[in-house]
């Protein structure tokens, strides 16, 4: 399965701010609804029985088996398993029998099989180890990754027995000429040189033999797709101007590429790049919504086998006859709205790994199926939920709300799409309404679980996620459809005008709403209390820039990249957010909540990180202290260790209680549970400035 990069894939601003079908999708694909589906579908949550309160600890809690991939003969499944502080390597075979453990320790967070099934390739930030699957040749580091000429592991080879294919690139200031380098790496660590180029490499495709087919370069500020033709690079294609183009596989002979693409046209699909360079499209959405999401293809032939799509609603397809054949035998046996991805096995007992994952479950759960039989067995059921590395509840499917897709329609006519999440057994009308907002902007609210949207709806509220434009997932023209207007303009008008057509549908308390975010999304919810008090009564903003235009001046310098090997501040000019550009810049400035602050009438809590690499410290404490001074009612935790992501488990308990309490005192849904010791003194450490709402450290 080959995930599609995204704009923003390799730490991009999402993480600053964080021809038709070949076949029907799996039958159990989760419909996008209409205003009157979304009624009919909203009446049906409150027949359910009401939920319990769950720990907050059970939403925070991470599943310790982390990844699972299927050998290509279909044998075995490998998976990391965190237990404690230790994270192993285990192995479970598919025809049934217990799972083995065959390596105890490893900091590695990804792997891929040997195209021979003999070896692992777990690759972590400082290493690439090959470890025999039988367990008994142990470890051996056959490449470093990161440092100084930076290495990163691509994948396994599929023209080889056993061997890795790698990236290396040159030092962003060196004294010598700058050389961008594919290797081989087989398991015994001996390297062959591949190609290398005086400009960045992103991505290769190899022939059946293991030589190189066809390659991605930069070239000023387009991806090219060249071809190896007589021992040299000829172009096949070019991908400028943001359009996107990655490498799925070569054919055996190297004269055709499977490649994902939204060039010629607006959602991103799978092609075929013809020997005389034509793209043939094999797979768009059939709806014509929808950026195509991740492929799977046959170990073997490396031909494309399933096409799936995760923006609005999951859709699976099959893209040969006995996919078709296959994906349908699968689904009926897995009922209900959810998103199937599908590794294939290809050998005498060949079994195949099916992973499912659904809006009301954290995770994913795996499942093997026989395509001799038409047998579907849960293999590897969940073995636990670790939080601070200690096991914590898990969460009851059954009592989660189920995440409706919907589309409504923005005051110039734009269809914008959005989810809503629904308490079971509540009644809407008079329900506290939550906008809950994604970072980016240039990323998306996907079909699928979401901690902080399901702790927040088990507490009470109704939540919306606008995939407001500007997000990714939906096509190159509704990316650029922000124009630039991301302060108090038309992406943050698609957000309030989402709410009320929630409200108008009697969805919602129009006396309770809250508006929460992280990133973007944080400075999308200072935007709502401080412009639309009327609207949002509260907001909790996480890692947020109060003046985005100064933000992306600081971070366009970053090394950081929305497009691999194209400049940060390219990028966004391309996406009309020129840093460069003092009348964009002076417009977001004037319309950012740090101008404003005067105006704020909502109390506001404030999460940040002080080695935030994205959005620096000094911005937040900045405008915390303009509020402060200004006599708002501001509440301010820092992490004192915490960069951009909020990923220590403390500071994301916090972060939660903290939301939890402000919304239940503003908004009156459920009271959260009390902090233990630990919790309480970490926020006493860390909660820098307490609103009226947080008043001393022994409340």
């Amino acid at each position: 399965m080959k995930r599609i990069p995204e704009y923003v894939g390799r730490v991009a601003l999402a993480c600053l701010l964080l021809a038709g079908s070949l076949a029907a999708p799996v039958g159990h694909a989760q419909e996008v609804v209409d205003a009157a589906g979304l009624r009919a579908a909203v009446a049906a949550e409150q027949a359910r029985p009401p939920a319990p309160p769950f720990p907050r600890i059970a939403f925070l809690a991470q599943p310790d088996r982390q990844g699972a991939w299927l050998s290509p003969d279909g044998t075995r499944v490998a998976y990391l398993r965190q237990q404690g502080n230790a994270r192993g390597v285990w192995i479970v075979p598919t025809a049934g029998g217990k799972p083995v453990r065959v390596l105890a320790q490893t900091d590695a967070d990804t792997l891929a099989w040997s195209r021979d099934a003999r070896w692992l390739f777990l690759a972590s930030k400082r290493q690439l180890f090959a470890l025999a699957a039988s367990g008994q040749g142990g470890s051996r580091a056959i490449s470093r990754l990161g440092g100084k000429w930076a290495r990163s592991f691509a994948f396994a080879d599929p023209s080889q027995p056993a061997a890795a294919v790698v990236f290396e690139a040159p030092p962003h200031v060196s004294r010598t000429p700058k050389r961008w380098r594919v290797f081989r790496v087989d398991a015994a660590g001996r390297e062959t040189l591949l190609h290398e180029d005086a400009r960045t490499l992103v991505d290769v495709a190899l022939d059946g033999s293991g030589r190189v087919a066809f390659l991605i370069r930069v070239e000023g500020e387009a991806h090219v797709v060249l071809r190896m033709q007589g021992g040299r690079l000829v172009p096949a294609m070019r991908c400028e101007r943001l359009v996107r183009c990655s490498l799925v596989s070569a054919s055996a002979d190297g004269r055709e590429a499977i490649v994902t693409t939204d060039a010629g046209g607006d959602k991103y699909r799978l092609a075929r790049l013809t020997a005389d360079n034509t793209l043939q499209t094999l797979h768009a959405d059939p709806h014509d919504r929808e950026d195509l999401f991740e492929v799977s293809i046959d170990p073997v032939t490396q031909a494309p086998l399933f096409a799936r799509y995760a923006s609005a609603a999951q859709q699976t397809h099959g893209l040969t006859p006995e996919a078709r054949t296959h994906l349908a035998a699968i689904a009926k046996q897995l009922p209900g709205p959810r998103g199937l991805r599908v590794e294939v096995g290809r050998g005498p007992g060949a079994r195949w790994l099916v992973h499912d994952r659904a809006a009301t479950r954290k995770g994913e759960r795996l499942h093997v199926y026989d395509p001799a039989t038409g047998a579907l067995r849960e293999i590897l059921a969940d073995t636990g939920y670790l939080h601070r590395d200690k096991p914590a509840p898990a969460l009851a499917e059954a009592a989660m709300a189920r995440k409706f897709p919907f589309v409504y329609r923005a005051s110039d006519g734009l269809p914008v799409h959005g989810f809503v999440l629904v308490p079971p057994g509540v009644d809407v009308s008079r329900a506290p309404l939550i906008a809950h907002v994604h970072g980016g902007p240039f990323a998306l609210f996907r079909p699928e679980f979401s901690s902080l949207g399901q702790l927040l709806a088990n507490r009470g509220y109704v939540v919306f996620e606008s995939n407001f434009r500007g997000s990714t997932g939906f096509g190159q023209a509704y990316m650029r459809a922000g124009k630039g207007d991301y302060g108090n303009g038309r992406v943050q008008r698609d957000i309030v005008e989402g709410v009320q057509a929630l409200l108008a549908q009697g969805i919602g308390d129009r006396a309770r709403v809250g508006i929460v975010g992280g990133s973007f999304g944080g400075y999308s919810a200072l935007q709502g209390v401080t412009f639309q008090p009327d609207l949002f009564k509260v907001g909790v903003a996480a890692v947020p820039p109060a003046d985005l235009g100064w933000v992306v001046r600081w971070y366009s310098r970053s090394v950081d990249q929305m497009t691999p090997g194209i400049p940060l501040s390219t990028s966004m000019r391309l996406l009309e957010l020129d840093p460069a550009d003092p009348v964009a810049m002076e417009r977001l400035r004037a319309q950012s909540p740090i101008a404003n602050a005067g105006k704020l009438a909502r109390p506001v809590l404030l999460i940040a990180g002080a080695d935030d690499e994205r959005v620096p410290i000094r911005s937040v404490m900045h405008y915390a202290a303009a509020l402060s001074a200004k006599g708002k009612d501001v509440s301010l935790l820092v992490d004192p260790e915490g960069r951009h992501q909020v990923s220590d488990p403390d500071t994301r308990e916090a972060y939660m209680f903290l939301a939890e309490r402000l919304l239940q005192r503003r908004l009156g849904g459920r009271a959260p549970e009390p902090p233990d010791r630990r919790l309480k003194a970490f926020i006493d450490r860390n909660l820098l400035l307490r609103g009226s709402d947080f008043p001393d450290r022994r409340d």
